[in-house]
């Protein structure tokens, strides 16, 4: 039998009253709140943190946006050597709404070239700036770009510039990866930190299909 969930059940008709009173006061204040928020920007997000999900959560919102039929793309920045659920799909369904550009050849510990990372992260950085000066692409996420950053590939300083002064005013940019630069966050509209609380690898446990690629 499944159990009732319902935080109702077995209340008093005084209390089922005043229960609906919260309510209706919360729903009130609610949308009082939601009347004030009017405006429409183009968003700059960063993911970030050590936990699991940024990337994760940069592709739900590529998603989102082919869901609605709204062109958008991709650069990855490192993870270019390693095929992905993500990748196959939208390669092979949606390419007509989504690029797709994969120009990073591996985490920087596989490569073992800093000259040539460097030479990749520029590459990469520069098709991003192609992406995002196209209006016609209403979200580009620049997947794994902060550890491009974190280990002085780009210049965060030129990232943050042309953020603030190339990039269209309706154009959101997700911006993913472990130890986000503070300049960066400092210029993001939504910023979030994935918390490391259990890892799987930790016990031992490989990365997975459908789960980690």
């Amino acid at each position: 039998m499944t159990e009732n969930h319902d935080e109702t059940a077995g209340m008093t008709e005084a209390e089922l009253a005043r229960h609906s009173e919260k309510m209706a006061k919360k729903k009130q204040a609610r949308e009082k709140i939601m009347a004030t928020k009017t405006d429409e920007k183009g968003l700059i997000v960063v993911h970030t943190g050590k936990g699991k999900g940024k990337s994760t959560a940069g592709f739900g919102m590529i998603f989102r946006h082919i869901a609605h039929k709204m062109p958008c793309a991709v650069v990855q920045f490192i993870k270019g050597a390693m095929v992905t659920g993500e990748r196959e799909l939208i390669e092979t369904h949606f390419s007509d709404i989504c690029q797709f550009y994969t120009l990073g050849e591996g985490f920087t510990w596989e490569t073992q070239d800093r000259a040539r990372d460097v030479t990749m992260a520029e590459k990469a950085w520069e098709k991003a700036k192609e992406l995002i000066r196209d209006e016609r692409n209403s979200m580009v996420l620049l997947d794994e770009i902060n550890i491009a950053l974190r280990y002085d590939y780009l210049d965060v300083n030129a990232v943050i510039d042309f953020l603030k002064t190339e990039k269209p005013y309706m154009t959101h940019v997700v911006l993913t990866g472990r130890n986000a630069k503070e300049e960066l966050i400092e210029i993001a509209d939504l910023a979030t930190e994935m918390e490391l609380l259990k890892h799987p690898f930790r016990s031992g446990i490989k990365a997975q299909q459908g789960v980690e690629f």
